[in-house]
């Protein structure tokens, strides 16, 4: 029973909101076009702000559905953070369409409202204020996860849930590290060929 839920949390993460979207109302893959991520950020700057804040929404609908249903099968709590983790995991390497999906931020900001909804209430009006002054996500992913781990420290949150709030925001972090590394391999084999051709 277990194992299940987890595989559903995954299966629900890897539901390609962004792919659907930009083939449905643009005709576009999300993947060929801007920075070839399959999240609401490259989204919001490729096919318009409303089609990325729908996106972004969705996206975090799953990582909060996710843990809906492992509460409502009444298993563990570290099962449940398992399946959080799981949807987050299905949303960055997504089984439907070659493992090649998002960062997850959306996602892990659905799961731990959720999980830790005053700590993350707290801090989700500074990173907003920060998305709109700035107009950087990742600035704002900063806002919103770097503190996180001292506000649940400071509201007697237990220790197994500090942990996650510091957990779950690396694996974000980890996989946009490995795409801009692999963007930037990239980009310097096209200058590599390009030096090649021309000399």
């Amino acid at each position: 029973m277990l194992w299940i839920i987890v595989l559903l949390g995954y299966l629900l993460g890897s539901t390609p909101t962004a792919y659907i979207a930009g083939r449905l109302l643009t005709g576009k893959d999300i993947r060929q076009i801007g920075d070839g991520n399959m999240g609401a950020g490259n989204t919001f700057r490729e096919l318009g702000a409303k089609v990325g804040v729908m996106v972004g929404v969705v996206d975090a609908s799953k990582g909060i559905i996710a843990i809906l249903i492992a509460q409502a099968a009444n298993i563990p709590q570290v099962a449940i953070l398992f399946t959080g983790a799981a949807a987050v995991a299905g949303h960055n390497w997504p089984v439907f369409i070659g493992f090649r999906g998002g960062r997850g931020e959306s996602t892990t900001i659905g799961v731990l409202l959720a999980m830790i909804t005053q700590p993350m209430l707290i801090l989700v009006g500074p990173a907003i204020l920060t998305l709109f002054i700035k107009k950087n996500v990742t600035l704002a992913s900063a806002v919103l996860f770097i503190p996180l781990s001292l506000i649940c420290w400071w509201l007697g949150l237990s220790a197994l849930l500090i942990s996650y709030s510091v957990a779950l925001p690396c694996l974000v972090g980890f996989t946009h590290f490995i795409r801009t590394s692999r963007l930037r391999k990239l980009s310097g084999v096209s200058r590599a060929k390009l030096f090649l051709f021309f000399s």
